[in-house]
């Protein structure tokens, strides 16, 4: 079965044929319909289990489909920072969510990165659009290297008592 994400994406692209011809008004109608009917029916359901079983309710927001169908809705139990983190976790990379602002996720990539980084901000990238199908992007940056500390005085130090270094 495809991501919530992708059949989005299909969704759009049969209306975009639609929208170019005299049927635009009602294939959106149609869309709006069938998103308000299965949103409250899904509303109704959460609402139910929220009450009688939440653990129940975390365990359906864990399955990848289900997640985003409540997303979709405005209906998953977790926000989408919490998500993201989790999703991260999961991952065991090195990132650090900074934050969400504007639709997109800002992560910060901590350690060496080899040749295989670009795979990994694929995979990163992914992980989070799959936790957080709200988002319309992920902006990953560089953590700030940090300064080496050596063995030793630098060329040229001098100790007390010492002359001076030639």
């Amino acid at each position: 079965m495809p991501s919530v994400r992708a059949v989005g994406d299909r969704v759009e692209e049969l209306l975009g044929v639609l929208l170019g011809g005299p049927g635009r008004g009602p294939a959106e109608e149609i869309v709006r319909e069938l998103m308000n009917l299965y949103g409250e029916g899904l509303a109704r359901i959460a609402g139910v289990l929220r009450v009688r079983d939440p653990a129940l309710l975390d365990e359906l927001a864990g399955d990848g489909l289900l997640a985003g169908l409540l997303v979709l809705h405005d209906l998953h139990p977790l926000d989408a920072d919490t998500r993201i983190r989790r999703a991260l976790a999961r991952l065991g990379g090195d990132a650090e969510l900074l934050g969400v602002e504007d639709g997109v996720a800002r992560l910060r990539r901590a350690g060496a990165r080899g040749c295989g980084s670009s795979t990994s901000d694929v995979l990163l990238e992914t992980a989070v659009l799959d936790a957080a199908p709200e988002l319309s992007g992920v902006e990953l940056t560089e953590a700030a290297a940090l300064f080496q500390i050596g063995m030793g005085p630098p060329p040229g130090w001098r100790t007390a008592g010492e002359g001076r270094a030639s």
